[in-house]
């Protein structure tokens, strides 16, 4: 899915001025100097109580530095400590005049664990265009890591705290053309990029670390073996194995991605009969209004394409069809006078734009067909092959029909950006991105199929948001890979059981559980 220019950029000798952040929080600045690298002068900065720590030194501040630190704090059980990294926009440019952005990642250890020298685990987030967790507490996957790892959270370029593309903030562009230009550098090769710069600041040495990819990050973590495997001491994956074809693979993903939200739509009518026929009463009323839909409290329209769009949360994790049917519980307001029409209710209208989630991370819209291209474009792909499956997916014919109404899955078609209010801004740089041919390249197959880097994956059987069937494709394509194959967790595994799935990667690699 992504491109990488890490190789060439990262073994250059130059590196990139950055600005000290104002946030008043921050008191301590702390940069790792590699001996291949320099730092060169920066204007400047805003923080006057920065020192620069280099071991037991401390000295006023070198406003050149590229890397800021906070100071520890604590949530139950867990030691935080927050950093910020100024980076190029552009690795592809010369490193000095490329614009910079932020990338933030935040540092996690088991409380009292925090001078201990511990091996680095870098986590990489699901998405495109998602941010990181917060812990809250030693729970789950975080936990477990955190018995022998130094874990590092990073929010990826453009969530989050690092230099968020939000809805409001991409208004900064004045053209439609701007924004697809500034968006080309939000792939996985920048981020694996932005991962390489952190580790050379932060790993002591320089070393290696260990990278665990969920879902999208698991994209990322494959390009990282393909383009800058120097930085990596071992990869875990859990459902995150992308087609490694060339040209754009976003084809091959939705025509098996029908097929998979065909059956989960199946298996959610077999547990909730019922709901068929609510989901029948809210299609026709859909229908039936003006312009084809309601209002949505955004401004935005529901109209019966748009609810089938609910799959992409309530089909492919583990609890996602109780929430879905509890969802349409609520569809309904209460009739409190003789003689009011029927109407959907603000909480069903509310609960829907806020399990999109567009409107906070509209990324993932924007980019979500991108990270399939290499060299070509994906021409709205989704949209393309639903046409194939029109017969099944038209909600209102199969309403009219009395046939279940199917859900749509990890799908992205043009009409969103029509119909849902946070996204029409960015229509005709969506359509952009979408007729957008040069992408470069994200894998490298003759690197992967010589890979030496310890990798094991758990791929989940009944993945909807990552086929089987192309997955398996891509591990015959990478060395050495070990994998765990199990139908007992679904795509939220890591979330699910976060500490027996990556105790068992774990014992893959170190002996304790040595399964191919």
């Amino acid at each position: 899915m992504l491109a990488v220019h890490a190789p060439s950029c990262l073994r250059s000798s130059l590196l990139y001025r950055s600005r000290a952040s104002s946030s008043p929080s921050l008191s301590l600045i702390r940069t790792h100097t590699v001996s291949r690298l320099f730092f060169s002068p920066s204007g400047p900065s805003s923080l006057c109580n920065l020192v620069v720590m280099n071991g037991a030194n401390s000295t006023t501040l070198d406003t050149s530095s590229e890397h800021v630190s906070g100071n520890w704090y604590s949530v139950p059980e867990l030691r935080l400590r927050d950093h910020w990294f100024t980076v190029p926009l552009d690795y592809s440019r010369d490193l000095h005049s490329s614009s910079k952005i932020s990338v933030f990642a935040r540092e996690v250890v088991t409380a009292g664990k925090e001078e201990q020298t511990l091996p680095y685990l870098l986590y990489l987030q699901g998405g495109p265009g998602f941010e990181c967790s917060r812990p809250t507490e030693s729970s789950g996957w975080i936990h477990k890591a955190c018995e022998e790892f130094r874990v590092i959270l990073m929010d990826q370029r453009g969530t989050g705290l690092s230099t968020a593309l939000t809805v409001s903030s991409m208004t900064q562009f004045k053209s439609a053309e701007a924004v697809a230009d500034y968006l080309k550098h939000f792939r996985a090769d920048n981020i694996v990029n932005d991962a390489e710069f952190i580790r050379v600041r932060l790993v002591p040495e320089a070393g290696p670390w260990t990278v665990l990819g969920q879902s999208y990050g698991g994209f990322c973590a494959v390009t990282y073996l393909s383009f800058a495997p120097q930085g990596l001491k071992q990869v875990l994956l859990t459902g995150g194995i992308p087609p490694i074809g060339d040209g754009c693979t976003a084809d091959s993903v939705y025509r098996e991605g029908f097929h998979q939200v065909i059956q989960q739509n199946d298996k959610f009518y077999k547990r909730y009969p019922q709901d068929i026929k609510i989901v029948h009463e809210i299609v026709n009323h859909l229908a039936e209004q003006e312009g084809g839909g309601v209002k949505l409290p955004s401004g935005g329209i529901l109209t019966p394409r748009g609810l089938q769009t609910l799959g992409l949360s309530g089909l492919g994790s583990s609890s996602g069809f109780e929430r879905l049917h509890y969802m349409f519980e609520r569809v309904w307001d209460p009739t409190l006078l003789p003689g009011v029409p029927k109407r959907i209710s603000y909480y069903f209208l509310s609960t829907f734009e806020k399990w999109l989630s567009f409107d906070t991370n509209p990324l993932y819209a924007l980019m979500h067909e991108a990270i399939y291209c290499q060299g070509t474009s994906s021409r709205w792909s989704a949209n393309r092959l639903r046409a194939e499956y029109e017969d099944k997916f038209d909600a209102i014919q199969a309403a009219r029909e009395g046939r279940p109404v199917l859900f749509t899955g990890e799908m992205i078609f043009p009409w969103m950006f029509d119909e849902i209010h946070a996204l029409k801004q960015f229509k005709d740089a969506a359509h952009i991105l979408a007729e957008k041919k040069d992408w470069p390249r994200l894998y490298d197959v003759k690197v992967l199929n010589n890979n030496k880097v310890p990798v094991a994956a758990a791929v989940y059987y009944e993945d909807m948001y990552v086929n089987f069937k192309l997955a398996m494709e891509t591990v015959s394509q990478i060395a050495g890979i070990r994998l765990w194959i199990t139908n007992e967790f679904m795509h939220s595994g890591l979330h699910d059981a976060g500490s027996q799935v990556l105790d068992h990667l774990l014992g893959m690699l170190n002996g304790k559980k040595p399964l191919f």
